[in-house]
């Protein structure tokens, strides 16, 4: 069934990339004989997503500490913008924690978008038409608008990074905050802990990795992400994916 329906993702204007990570469409080529279990996977954004077939209706999906699954119909076309980390919270001054591991009406959330996209999307619009809106829209908002941002929030998403997710929070993330302070500060930019963010960072890393099933079973993996047994690997990853590794990267 999954041959029926395509996924792209569409960079953003250069001025928005340092706010989005991308946009992105999910739609059926043809009516699909059941409905489609879409699976997602932790990534540590926040996605405002609408079904072009009825953009009356748009939602926010907060962080999410574990894979979501949706049940879609036999017939439809998502569009989404995926924020890079921190930068919804930022941008609209709403606090992540109220959005994590649910999706939400956007109209209760950000009432402007929801409007922009209710007043001005349908699918007569082809994909340039589609993208040149979001870009305007976004670029006009960030011209517009000041926002405030802890820069420490981004130090230690930084360091965070550039572990790979594989380190020790409470020693490795010296940005000037105590633990407390840091934690406050990830649950209302992020909508978790570092820890849980880290979490995610690390198992984002292994799928960039598309380790090979020889690599599973010799157990090199889960030893050069820091995971302290096999068990805790596959458990932390199908979390996180919904299955098991050596089913998610079989051939």
């Amino acid at each position: 069934m999954a041959d029926a329906v395509n996924y792209n993702e569409i960079l953003p204007d250069i001025q928005l990339q340092p706010y989005i990570y991308c946009f992105w469409e999910l739609e059926t080529n043809q009516p699909l004989a059941e409905q489609f279990n879409y699976r997602v996977v932790a990534d540590g954004c926040i996605d405002i997503f609408f079904d072009l077939n009825n953009p009356d209706e748009s939602f926010v999906m907060g962080f999410c500490k574990k894979y979501t699954e949706f049940e879609l119909e036999n017939v439809f076309h998502y569009i989404g913008i995926r924020f890079l980390p921190t930068m919804f919270p930022a941008l609209f001054n709403i606090n992540a924690k109220d959005l994590s591991n649910h999706a939400q009406n956007l109209d209760a959330v950000a009432p402007s978008i929801s409007k922009f996209i209710s007043d001005n999307f349908s699918n007569e619009l082809d994909k340039s038409q589609r993208a040149h809106l979001l870009n305007t829209f976004f670029k006009n908002y960030i011209n517009q608008h000041s926002f405030n941002y802890d820069n420490r929030v981004q130090n230690a998403i930084n360091i965070i990074l550039k572990n790979f997710g594989v380190l020790n929070i409470e020693k490795d993330l010296d940005v000037g905050l105590s633990s407390r302070q840091l934690r406050r500060l990830f649950e209302f930019y992020i909508g978790d802990s570092q820890k849980t963010f880290s979490q995610v960072v690390r198992f984002q890393n292994i799928l960039k990795a598309k380790p090979s099933i020889q690599s599973l079973k010799s157990n090199k993996l889960f030893l050069e992400q820091g995971y302290y047994d096999q068990a805790h690997f596959i458990k932390n990853f199908k979390n996180f994916y919904g299955v098991t590794p050596n089913h998610a990267f079989r051939k």
